[in-house]
Parts: structure tokens; C-alpha cells; sequence
């Protein structure tokens, strides 16, 4: 792997999995083994969050079994808690920076949602991400994951997405 390219992995997570990502923990696991940086996010849910508030959505709360990661993490492995869909804001983009970042190839659980979120702003703060498919999943279902990887193409470009 190129030394300027990043794994992010995101929120693979005990309340995330299902039958429809149950395959995404092993894959994950061995993939962060052939890159020089992975940065793995942990979805937590906190009391004050509109996840409660708009959508009714109380799971991983902190301290909860749903936040605990589905794979051990490499040692060496940047670990970020992420109350929001994204992980990219300031810190992210200066781990990055402190390693000479230029692409970060994304994968995780949801491609609906955060995995896409993280791309896009990945995108839109002018790097370049790359979604590597068959690391992806969605715990709504197969449908929802190929849906966003039709909408993540034309969002960030068809040779962004790793088929």
C-alpha cells in the first residue's frame, strides 16, 4: 500500500452487527494489516443528541455493549468516539496532516450512512477517499448498501468506489 494512504474503518461496532454485516468484522481485521495508518471510529450516541431527540434512536449510549468494536483494532491504531455521522473535523484532518495523508480508502458499517457522511466530507475537505465496496455493509439490509454505493459514485465520482 501506498506509505500517503489511510484505512478508516468505520463503526464496526457489537450494536451494528447483524446477518446483513456479520461478514464485515473478519474482513476489516485482516485488511488494517496493509496499511501505514488506520483510524477506526466508534459511534456513541450521547443523552443530548438529536439521534434521541428527532429519530427516536436511543442505542449506544455510552457505556452500552453496543459500542464495543467487533474486531480488535491494531495496536497501533488511532481509535476516535464520533457523537455525529462523521469523523472528519479538525482533529481527523490534522492526523492526517501529521502523516502525510492524501487518500484514505473508507469502509465499514453503514454504507448508508456514516460511511458515506465520512466520504463525502472527506471529499468535500479535498482529499481524496476511496470506498472499498466489499468492506461495507449495512445493518438495514443489502438494498440500502447497494443504494449508497450507487449514490456515493455519483456523490465523490464512479472511480472513487473500489467494486
Amino acid at each position: 500500500m501506498h506509505a500517503h494512504t489511510a484505512l478508516l474503518i468505520v463503526d464496526v461496532q457489537h450494536g451494528f452487527i447483524n446477518p446483513a454485516t456479520a461478514h464485515i468484522p473478519p474482513r476489516v481485521q485482516a485488511l488494517q494489516h496493509d496499511y501505514p495508518l488506520v483510524i477506526v471510529t466508534r459511534f456513541v450516541n450521547l443523552p443530548d443528541s438529536n439521534y434521541r431527540r428527532l429519530i427516536h434512536w436511543h442505542r449506544f449510549a455510552p457505556g452500552s455493549s453496543d459500542i464495543a468494536l467487533s474486531f480488535v483494532p491494531r495496536p497501533d491504531s488511532v481509535i476516535l468516539d464520533k457523537p455525529r455521522y462523521t469523523c472528519v473535523d479538525e482533529t481527523f484532518l490534522a492526523i492526517l496532516d501529521t502523516h502525510a495523508i492524501e487518500e484514505v480508502h473508507v469502509c465499514g458499517i453503514n454504507t448508508d450512512i456514516c460511511v458515506t457522511k465520512c466520504a463525502v466530507d472527506l471529499f468535500e475537505a479535498g482529499r481524496t477517499p476511496v470506498v472499498l465496496a466489499g468492506y461495507c455493509a449495512s445493518h438495514a439490509g443489502s438494498d440500502f448498501h447497494e443504494a449508497a454505493l450507487r449514490i456515493l459514485a455519483r456523490f465523490i465520482g464512479h472511480d472513487q468506489i473500489r467494486w
